[in-house]
Order: structure tokens, then sequence, then C-alpha cells
């Protein structure tokens, strides 16, 4: 007799569940941008790129800029895209912050939230004079959001972000 499989519960060779999508993002995030990764070869003209790749997963952050920034991480399985985020971030006063000073904090502030296990929003620490602030709306499979640096209760960088699940 044919034992019948209730929906969902085999997992196919190109599938994969929602948590270990998040997982991945999270360990991806924190060796490539915050860990420092090495930049490779441009894909576009004047792009800087970084990669992580774990068995059937892999990860791409492309952007442009420093300062001011726009860039794409997209997430594969099987080489396929399964889930992508785009982001833009700026100084909103450069007399109050320098652009090394903003870089610090986010990554010092994204090396405590990827700690935790997560990557998106409702997160806050501080450090000296600076605050750092994510909030979001959503969750892994769609969101937008915002990170921010104030400055003695000034905002003084903005960073906004949405993505989600590519079907």
């Amino acid at each position: 007799m044919r034992e019948r499989k209730k929906k969902g519960t085999k997992q196919m060779k190109n599938s994969y569940s929602i948590t270990d999508l998040e997982r991945f993002i999270v360990v991806a995030k924190s060796k490539t941008y915050v860990g420092g990764a090495q930049k490779l070869l441009p894909y576009r003209l004047a792009s800087k790129d970084i990669q992580f790749a774990d068995h059937e997963w892999s990860y791409h952050d492309s952007y442009f800029g420093d300062q001011d920034f726009i860039g794409q991480e997209v997430v594969y399985f099987h080489a396929e895209p399964v889930w992508a985020m785009n982001y833009y971030g700026y100084i909103l006063d450069t007399e109050l912050i320098s652009s090394q000073e903003a870089g610090k904090m986010i990554m010092n502030s994204l090396t405590k939230l990827y700690a935790e296990g997560r990557f998106l929003g409702g997160f806050e620490t501080s450090e000296d004079e600076l605050r750092y602030d994510d909030s979001n709306e959503g969750d892994i499979r769609h969101f937008k959001g915002k990170e921010r640096i104030f400055r003695n209760h000034i905002q003084v960088y903005e960073l906004v972000y949405h993505g989600g699940l590519i079907k």
C-alpha cells in the first residue's frame, strides 16, 4: 500500500525552509560586509562586490558609493535566486558624523544583531554619543525598514531597505 504524504512534509532537492534561509542570511551577512570579506572583481562598472557560499546556498552583495551608497543583496539556492534586498544609505550631516564613524557604528551594531541570530529590525544599541536604531515592517518573506544613527538625539545617518522572497 502506498503511503500518502502530507503536503509540505517532503523536502525536495530544490526546496528549503524559511528557517534555513534566515539562518543562512545571518551567517552570510556576518561573514561578508561585517566580517570584512575580500572584495571581488566588480560585476558592474565601479561596483563593490562580496560573496559567501555554503553548500547549496550562495549570497552576493553588490553596492556603489561610500558616504552615500546603494546596493542589492541576493541569496541563491541551487544557483536560483530566492531572496533579495535593496538598500540606500546616506549621511544626513557631514559636520556631525563622518562616513568612517557611521561605518564603524554600523559594523559594531550589525555584529551585535547577527550574534542574536537575526538580521531584521527591532534593534537598538549605543556607543558613546551615538545611538543605532533599526526598525522594520514585515518578515523575511517581504519587508521594508530603516536603519538610523543619532548623535546626541540628532539623526545623522539613514538607510532605507526593502526586500523579500523571489518566486
